[in-house]
């Protein structure tokens, strides 16, 4: 029981990080500015650095679901698709936090070699955007798998699986069909969609396993 209200606080405090982080987060227009530019460094760094904390924390409190709906192919298969997504968004967000912003203070700073180092910005860009795609579609597997799981199990909430099972769809389904874009638009709407699904994950954690038991026991459905 404690390890669930563990595993809870983490998914929900994770979860709105990354939520803060996308509200907060600047455009290339706004740091790419001489005015503006220590304001808006100190705001990117600072918001990366939240997203990049936010990941585990975030997969410890996917592993106590894990534990929790109990250990399977699907659970280990859940994990393991996370935490490739999860390591190529902490990537992602380096790029986008720290390497840009040297960059871009390059750029800003050293009028003999700007061409060179618009190219490393926009390079830095490809770097970003390719991480950023490993962590949507892993991610999205993730979430697949971890749904059927909570489908075979009457540890959680089978509504949770429902719509786990319709996020991860239709993302997938999304980007791959040229309708999710990963800018920072894009990448927010995917944040929140994710997160809000965490976030009922968190609540059922910290609900704990009495719900479930009354659900199978009386078939009462229990959200």
């Amino acid at each position: 029981m404690q390890r669930d209200i563990v595993s809870g606080i983490c998914l929900i405090g994770g979860s709105l990080a990354s939520m803060l982080v996308m509200v907060f987060h600047p455009t290339g227009a706004d740091v790419v500015t001489h005015a503006n530019f220590a304001r808006q460094a100190v705001l990117n760094i600072g918001v990366h650095s939240v997203a990049i904390t936010a990941v585990p924390v975030l997969f410890l409190g996917l592993l106590g679901v894990s534990l929790r709906l109990g250990p399977s192919d699907l659970t280990n298969a859940a994990l393991v698709a996370y935490g490739f997504g999860g390591a190529a968004v902490m990537c992602a967000a380096v790029a986008s936090g720290f390497v840009a912003t040297s960059v871009i203070e390059q750029i800003l700073t050293v009028e003999t070699a700007r061409d060179t180092y618009q190219a490393l910005l926009k390079y830095t860009g490809m770097w970003n955007q390719g991480f950023a795609t490993v962590y949507v579609v892993a991610s999205s597997v993730a979430i697949l798998l971890w749904s059927a799981a909570i489908m075979k199990s009457a540890a959680m909430a089978r509504a949770a699986g429902v719509a786990g099972i319709a996020l991860g769809g239709g993302i997938l389904l999304a980007f791959f069909g040229g309708l999710l874009r990963l800018d920072a638009h894009g990448f927010g709407i995917l944040t929140f969609a994710q997160c809000g699904w965490f976030i009922w994950l968190g609540y059922l954690q910290c609900r704990g396993r009495e719900a479930a038991t009354l659900t199978t026991a009386s078939g009462i459905h229990v959200p």
